[in-house]
């Protein structure tokens, strides 16, 4: 069967990591994939275009209700059979957690719920906001948490990444690196804690903070490289490969998120299978795999972010429990096996 997988994958994000992720799953059982990047496509009518291509696309699956989904709707330029095919949706996240809220953007995405043979929530709290917010059948949407593989750059130089990220002096070996991994958009909102964080390390010194991921959004990485040159114990490192930000992770006191909204984080499933604390803020992206002082710390506001962080740095007992249960977490629900299983058996549906 040939597909066509749609999705946002420049720069990379999540979705594109996830994307390539199913993209294995489906072509392990002998499927053909095609992934292309959402963004390359101005309507309907350029994939439908494109599905019709010899030879043509059997199937399609986009990541994304509305940036992905819309453009599966069937529009067509010219009038033919085979313009729309049988097509699944993945939620992204910010489709379900921000978009619903644009009247226009929800009832494109009424419209592909509608049309699509399934669509995959990563979470059951994904899946019943998505059931509030959107007219759909239930039955359609399938919980499928994703899979977690991590894989640690063995020559990673942990003094050279402190020093490529701008932190300086002969003590690095003693400090205690919070690392914040997003991409930069407001909707990850890393400078959330930049006052808040500043303040303790004039207090302790020996705690920074560094934020690294892509520059997704050109004028908020101008914002955020300006504030962070400001403040004290914050530093912004260049973007670095899926093996050596897992090393970076592993080296870290703790993997930490300030996310406005999130559908699931990968950064924070991957964090706890290397074994390194999450402290991540209070939404429901984050608390459907965080549990506070139990799988990870969870914060409501800046100031409280500090004090669990603090804890966690002097607490042996707690942080063990938080690296244990995480670690089990993970294993139990976010296997990849599992995921690879169900996708296979949902790309069947659109036979």
């Amino acid at each position: 069967m040939k597909l066509l997988f749609l999705a946002c994958l420049s720069p990379k994000t999540g979705n594109c990591t996830t994307a390539e992720r199913i993209r294995a799953h489906i072509e392990s059982a002998g499927h053909t994939c095609e992934l292309r990047d959402a963004a390359d496509f101005k309507s309907s009518a350029e994939v439908a275009s494109l599905i019709e291509q010899k030879p043509p696309f059997e199937g399609a699956i986009a990541i994304h209700l509305f940036k992905g989904g819309r453009l599966l709707l069937g529009e067509a330029t010219v009038p033919s059979e085979n313009t729309q095919v049988p097509f699944g949706v993945v939620f992204g996240g910010t489709d379900i957690n921000e978009d619903v809220k644009v009247e226009q953007k929800r009832a494109v995405m009424e419209q592909v719920l509608l049309k699509a043979r399934f669509a995959v929530a990563f979470t059951d709290k994904l899946k019943a906001e998505a059931e509030v917010f959107l007219l759909s059948q239930s039955s359609k949407i399938y919980v499928q948490p994703q899979g977690i593989k991590t894989e640690a750059a063995q020559s990673f130089c942990w003094s050279e990444f402190l020093r490529r990220s701008g932190v300086s002096g002969e003590d690095v070996e003693d400090l205690h690196v919070f690392l914040l991994v997003c991409g930069l958009r407001r909707v990850k909102d890393p400078l959330y804690l930049l006052e808040a964080f500043s303040e303790w390390h004039t207090e302790n010194p020996l705690v920074v903070l560094i934020i690294i991921g892509p520059k997704i959004d050109p004028v908020f990485t101008e914002e955020v490289e300006a504030i962070s040159k400001r403040s004290a114990g914050v530093y912004l490192a260049q973007e670095r490969s899926q093996e050596e930000l897992h090393a970076a992770m592993r080296r870290s006191a703790a993997l930490v998120n300030s996310s406005v909204s999130e559908g699931m984080s990968a950064a924070i499933l991957e964090a706890m299978d290397l074994e390194v604390p999450v402290v991540a803020r209070d939404i429901p992206g984050n608390t459907a795999v965080v549990q506070h002082e139990v799988t990870g710390l969870l914060y409501s506001s800046p100031q409280e972010f500090v004090r669990v962080s603090q804890r966690l740095l002097v607490d042996g007992e707690l942080r063990e429990r938080v690296v244990v249960n995480g670690k089990r977490y993970v294993e139990e629900h976010h296997s990849l096996d599992h995921e690879r299983e169900a996708y296979q058996r949902l790309v069947d549906t659109l036979r």
